[in-house]
């Protein structure tokens, strides 16, 4: 049964079933969540069981009506937690007293096909691969990490993991896309492991249709943890030519080069980004793979229209360090020489996770105010990255937008990914 949270005033149903009304059935089938329930709304004709606060049932009927014709809010479904103990888990590499979402071990299919969250199949029982076939669940986020089971098993720390290739051929071979990623521990399941997990994976093709590999992170907060380190500059320049090494091959066999670095390898690096229709259909985009080209691309395309801007007003625009080089090298000296813009790019540490801790999204709201605190005179504006508050315009600190822009006093702004149009707001 799923509770009913709100009823729009233009669904059919308003004013006879409530906030409070219980979601029993529709044609005589359960509704386990709003997966479910809309994937049974489908149906023609529908004959929907709802139950009052006190236990009196009601039925509706409907022809072709669909879930937004209905206009009703439903609870959200319990998530499926993880049954790992993953050796780089960031859930455990957290201080105590952070908001509680962040201590959830997402492992929810549901949450991977409407929200693109990874999942590593481990705890799915044969009725929920069931079901994400029956109801095309596509396409699905995996983290594999190694498709070398042994090892699997060590980095999940879980001796009952069940072999990963048969669970995505299983997907696959029923219209399931994948897209897979592999967090890449040095010294663990690189060599020649990653060599094989990228070869078994490929063979998978286009069922698995991209493969991310992304950098492990590390924080502050890792007493007691398995002991594990970063990738060095020469260790990530030679990652990215075994993997575009590879997509070469790939490329001239599949059509697709399947497999990318995330961009901090690039960053770490020191080298050139890909340019940006390398990335294809940038389906790796929110796993950080392609977010600095199309991010460049995207300004480059709309600069030209970029007129009549105030250059009066002081602008601080902040960034973590991951960021900064390519922004401080391809974005402001436009910005200044060209536009004359008081435009400042200042890098902000990130003192609460740790310094190695290097992408934009994992700043709080502490270190982002204390950065901003510091040269307040200096500026009128300041810019905060696109990506560093949640959907209730919260920081990873618990820490508001609106505590932010009282305590610092001047003018937040809060970029978009299309930074031209943040321009434009910005120094109207």
């Amino acid at each position: 049964m799923l509770k009913i949270l709100s009823v729009d005033s233009d669904s059919p149903l308003s004013g006879q079933v409530c906030p409070g009304f219980k979601l029993i059935s529709i044609n005589g089938e359960k509704v386990r969540d709003a997966i479910d329930f809309q994937f049974k709304l489908a149906e023609d004709h529908v004959n929907i069981l709802f139950a009052d606060p006190q236990g009196n049932e009601v039925v509706f009927q409907f022809e072709d009506i669909s879930t937004a014709e209905l206009g009703l809010t439903l609870e959200d479904h319990k998530v499926i937690q993880c049954n790992n103990d993953c050796i780089f888990c960031f859930v455990d590499q957290q201080p105590k007293g952070m908001r509680p979402a962040l201590y959830v071990r997402d492992e929810d299919f549901r949450l991977s096909f409407t929200h693109g969250n990874y999942i590593t199949l481990s705890n799915l029982s044969d009725k929920h691969f069931e079901r994400i076939v029956q109801q095309r669940l596509s396409p699905l986020y995996v983290s594999v990490h190694t498709t070398d089971d042994k090892l699997r098993r060590r980095m999940f720390r879980n001796e009952k993991l069940p072999p990963i290739l048969p669970r995505l051929k299983y997907l696959t071979d029923n219209g399931i896309a994948v897209h897979a990623q592999v967090v890449l521990c040095p010294d663990i399941n690189d060599g020649k492991a990653f060599e094989q997990t990228v070869s078994d994976l490929s063979s998978l093709y286009p069922g698995v249709r991209t493969l991310a590999v992304v950098p492990v992170g590390l924080t502050k907060y890792r007493t007691g943890l398995t002991k594990l380190r970063g990738y060095t500059p020469d260790e990530a320049e030679e990652l990215i030519d075994r993997v575009e090494s590879r997509q070469i091959a790939f490329f001239k066999a599949l059509g697709s080069r399947f497999v990318w670095p995330a961009d901090e390898f690039y960053v770490l690096a020191g080298g050139e980004f890909p340019r940006h229709h390398t990335y294809e259909e940038m389906s790796q985009f929110e796993n950080g793979v392609g977010m600095v080209s199309e991010f460049v691309t995207s300004f480059n395309r709309r600069r030209s229209r970029l007129r009549g801007l105030n250059k009066r007003k002081r602008v601080q625009f902040l960034t973590g360090s991951s960021a900064h080089t390519f922004l401080s090298d391809l974005v402001m000296p436009y910005l200044r020489e060209r536009l004359g813009l008081k435009a400042s790019l200042h890098q902000v540490s990130n003192r609460f996770w740790g310094e190695t801790v290097t992408v934009t999204g994992l700043l709080t709201g502490q270190d982002l105010l204390a950065r901003a605190q510091a040269e307040k005179s200096k500026f009128d504006t300041v810019v905060l990255p696109p990506n560093c508050l949640n959907k209730d315009g919260l920081f990873l600190d618990d820490m508001s937008l609106e505590q932010f822009r009282s305590a610092l006093g001047n003018e937040v702004v809060v970029s978009s990914y299309n930074l031209a149009a943040t321009i434009r707001e910005v120094y109207s």
